[in-house]
């Protein structure tokens, strides 16, 4: 007997733990996690706003950044801690998509405006004759409302073409917020594989921005070990070398997210994975880019 996704009015998620005390251990890590998010994120935002000093496009990009950061981390984080603590796993089908939306935005636009940060290091160490024309600021906020309205885009596309997707096979999400591979898990149709199509479309892009950060930082390298200073040589690697480790963590737990195959899928490796791409990135891209710019620490 088939049942129509219309008549599923909500959906299960994933609990952390299966006893209170966990459950409420889930909760206070969680609550951690999401108040140092809000903290770094808002001192950035804060201190970019306020400081005339810091109008430039790098604190520009950090400010877009933090922002997205923002809107991620409070699009999962707090449903989850509410789940944990009132001990209910139920979220409506509306309340779904729109997570499922929200999360599919910040978390791409998010990896674009990161592509964005790489090539404006890239023409700051390898061109900085030519910085100013480059990314004056006209070009920065094309460049950044590329990054919202990419991200925006595929939300549309991605959350219309899942939820299009007839689901019979119950309600439960294996996952603790709403997430496309999960949500297609439930389907009894091929329709589902238009989809697939899609990630694996959206994954091949994907990857090309991600060439293109390497790229980007190979040629930084390339010029760092020419510059004839310990100093300078230092202070562009431990600039660069972060940057690098959260997008490599980034890209390499969404891809395993979206793109493994099922049969190497436990809901304890879903979860870790998720934890990964959607949780950690935003509570740390805070200590990685800003606190440890001399300029944002002054301010504070």
């Amino acid at each position: 007997q088939m049942s129509n996704s219309s008549s599923i009015h909500g959906f299960l998620l994933l609990a952390f733990a299966d006893t209170q005390e966990l459950q409420l251990l889930h909760f206070w890590l969680f609550l951690g996690i999401y108040l140092a998010a809000l903290l770094g994120n808002g001192l950035i935002i804060t201190t970019i706003a306020c400081d005339h000093h810091l109008h430039t496009p790098m604190y520009f990009f950090l400010l877009n950044l933090s922002l997205l950061d923002l809107g991620s981390i409070s699009t999962i984080v707090p449903k989850s801690m509410a789940n944990s603590l009132w001990q209910n796993r139920a979220i409506s089908y509306q309340g779904c998509a729109a997570q499922l939306f929200m999360s599919v935005f910040f978390i791409s636009a998010e990896y674009f405006l990161l592509t964005v940060m790489a090539y404006d290091r890239y023409v700051a160490i390898c061109k900085p004759l030519h910085y100013g024309t480059l990314l004056g600021s006209r070009a920065c906020v094309h460049m950044a409302a590329a990054a919202w309205g990419t991200g925006f885009l595929n939300a549309l596309l991605h959350t219309a073409n899942t939820f299009s997707v007839p689901l019979c096979k119950g309600n439960v999400v294996g996952q603790f917020f709403c997430e496309i591979p999960q949500i297609l898990k439930l389907s009894c149709s091929h329709s589902y594989l238009r989809e697939v199509g899609l990630l694996v479309v959206s994954a091949c892009l994907g990857f090309g921005y991600f060439v293109f950060i390497v790229v980007s930082y190979v040629q930084i390298f390339r010029a760092v070990l020419r510059i004839p200073s310990e100093q300078g040589r230092h202070k562009a690697f431990s600039m660069c070398l972060p940057h690098l480790a959260v997008v490599s963590l980034f890209v390499s737990t969404t891809m395993f997210a979206y793109l493994k195959p099922s049969s190497i899928s436990s809901p304890y490796l879903d979860m870790a994975m998720a934890f990964l791409y959607s949780v950690v990135p935003p509570a740390v891209n805070p200590l990685i880019y800003s606190m440890r710019n001399k300029e944002i620490r002054e301010f504070l």
